[in-house]
């Protein structure tokens, strides 16, 4: 049995293959998931270390496309439990551990 070398270092190819969004739930359309999914990736790659302005950033560029009113949490760690209007929440993991949570209530 051959034992693996490496094991558990972190190498520049693999520091960025889980830069991709993993939907935990949406009842959106696809069109608007897609969209929502790609603008979350580009901000917690622009912000990795804030999740405020990574929030701030999708909200901006969501109600741009899509109307006031959407509610943007990133971050890791967190519950929730919300009101929100039909069609309009999505839940994702960036990165693997980093939730994005967003939702239009009202």
């Amino acid at each position: 049995m051959a034992e693996l070398e490496n094991e558990g270092e972190t190498t520049e190819a693999n520091k960025g293959s889980n830069n991709y969004p993993l939907i935990n739930y949406s009842n959106m359309n696809e069109e608007m998931t897609a969209e929502i999914s790609e603008m979350c990736v580009t901000a917690c790659e622009k912000f990795p270390e804030d999740n405020g302005a990574a929030a701030k950033m999708v909200k901006k560029q969501f109600e741009q496309k899509a109307g006031l009113g959407w509610q943007v949490v990133i971050g890791q760690g967190f519950g929730f439990e919300i009101t929100y209007d039909l069609n309009s929440v999505i839940l994702l993991y960036v990165g693997g551990n980093t939730g994005v949570l967003i939702w239009k209530c009202g």
